[in-house]
């Protein structure tokens, strides 16, 4: 993903969650992306942002609890398990737990969406994703869904089709 965008021209920042395996809970790695902004982008610069997977709810996370909002221009996830996946169901680490459809994180993400629009919030997701059960978690009621036809989960961050609706979105 970052090379497509690095190739069209987009000054591209990335960040690495540690632990990315879901072992804290998501205020803590919210508190890195929080910490990665104010290390790296000048304050008062608004930026893009992009969240895969469990980064897009850890990217949420950022922007509607920790004041993200204020700094994010357009803001867009790609098979975010927005409304959890019955997978974390049969795991035990704190960021996992919070991931199962109805978790106490999630009923607060969930319960004040009103930061989400004002940033051209798009939810990008597949109905092939066997990590994201049900793929419809990943729907929004706010800002746009858009469906792309990918046949696995990896896949959204590689195949060119959900990459150019990442574009399409930021570009909006």
């Amino acid at each position: 993903m970052r090379r497509y965008f690095e190739t069209r021209g987009w000054r591209v920042y990335a960040i690495s969650l540690k632990p990315n395996d879901a072992s804290i809970p998501f205020e803590a790695m919210a508190a890195q992306l929080d910490a990665y902004v104010k290390e790296n982008i000048p304050p008062g610069e608004k930026f893009d942002l992009a969240g895969f997977s469990m980064g897009g709810l850890v990217s949420r996370y950022y922007v509607q609890k920790l004041g993200g909002c204020r700094r994010v221009r357009r803001f867009v996830t790609l098979s975010a398990p927005n409304h959890g996946t019955l997978w974390a169901c049969l795991g035990s680490l704190p960021g996992v737990k919070e991931m199962r459809p109805g978790s106490p994180m999630l009923r607060d993400l969930n319960g004040d969406l009103s930061k989400l629009p004002p940033l051209g919030y798009t939810s990008i997701f597949t109905p092939f994703d066997l990590s994201i059960i049900p793929f419809s978690s990943s729907r929004m009621p706010v800002g746009r869904n858009v469906l792309v036809w990918v046949p696995l989960h990896p896949l959204m961050t590689m195949m060119t089709t959900p990459l150019r609706a990442v574009e399409k979105a930021l570009n909006d």
